[in-house]
């Protein structure tokens, strides 16, 4: 089944929704994790996309940052995260996404991401390609990292100095071997990865409604998409598995294993 359209059409109306709303609504830090923020825009986005997915697909289930799990037991599970960067868009910072991801059984088959400031929309179904606004998109073929920008993200977490401390180590490995490194606070990294713009994106902080959109736009365009370990990203009881966290490693092929091997130093 064509999924890309209705993605698409999603996607923009979200879009239109965040832009409206951009540089006008402030956020509030959620109870337990500093890293967490919500915002109005995130409850708009999030009840119009669930609410046409359940017109269009009412037997699917869904998940959705904000709204949580609607398991209609089905083999099909559509992700959702309404405002990607929400704390970048609660600051009135540009870099910020709206995605969608679509599971069959336990494995992406479909998803899309829109960044609403840059008017760029992102869409990818398994075994038909990648698209940056309807035209093809794929990874970089450069080896040399040097050459290249690598996005890694990084949370701090207060009441655990150490992770932070590990974090800063393979940072500062990745910083040494490449041409400089990035970090947005959102999965719009991986866009740039998609396109060719980067080598490589890193996240461990992140959720279901995170990966599983931006996995198969990635994996579409050539790229890589696994745990952090270099692990495959596993999706079995998502619905009930759907607060955990799904920490990534992304990156070209030519640069993945370069990528794993200082990872696995620290690991």
């Amino acid at each position: 089944m064509d999924y890309s359209s209705f993605i698409t059409s999603v996607l923009s109306e979200a879009s239109q929704i965040a832009t409206d709303n951009f540089g006008k609504i402030q956020g509030t830090t959620k109870s337990g994790d500093n890293n967490q923020v919500l915002t109005e825009t995130d409850l708009a986005v999030g009840k119009y996309i669930v609410n046409t997915i359940k017109e269009k697909y009412p037997s699917h289930n869904i998940i959705d940052e904000e709204a949580g799990v609607i398991d209609n037991h089905s083999e099909y599970t559509w992700i959702i995260d309404p405002i990607d960067g929400t704390s970048n868009f609660a600051n009135a910072s540009p870099l910020y996404a709206t995605i969608l991801g679509l599971l069959y059984q336990d494995h992406p088959v479909a998803g899309g991401m829109v960044l609403p400031y840059f008017k760029e929309l992102y869409t990818a179904e398994k075994g038909k390609g990648a698209f940056l606004n309807k035209k093809a998109i794929h990874v970089s073929n450069e080896q040399n990292m040097l050459k290249m920008l690598i996005s890694y993200n990084v949370d701090g977490f207060q009441s655990d100095p150490e992770r932070t401390e590990i974090e800063s180590q393979i940072l500062k490995d990745i910083i040494l071997q490449c041409r400089n490194v990035r970090s947005s606070g959102s999965m719009l990294d991986c866009m740039f990865l998609a396109r060719g713009t980067y080598g490589g994106a890193h996240h461990r902080n992140t959720n279901i409604w995170d990966v599983v959109g931006t996995q198969i736009i990635v994996e579409e365009a050539g790229g890589i998409f696994t745990n952090f370990d270099g692990s495959t990203l596993d999706y079995t009881d998502h619905l009930k598995r759907a607060k955990e966290n799904y920490p990534f490693c992304s990156a070209t092929p030519s640069l993945y294993n370069q990528l794993q091997k200082i990872i696995h130093k620290y690991l």
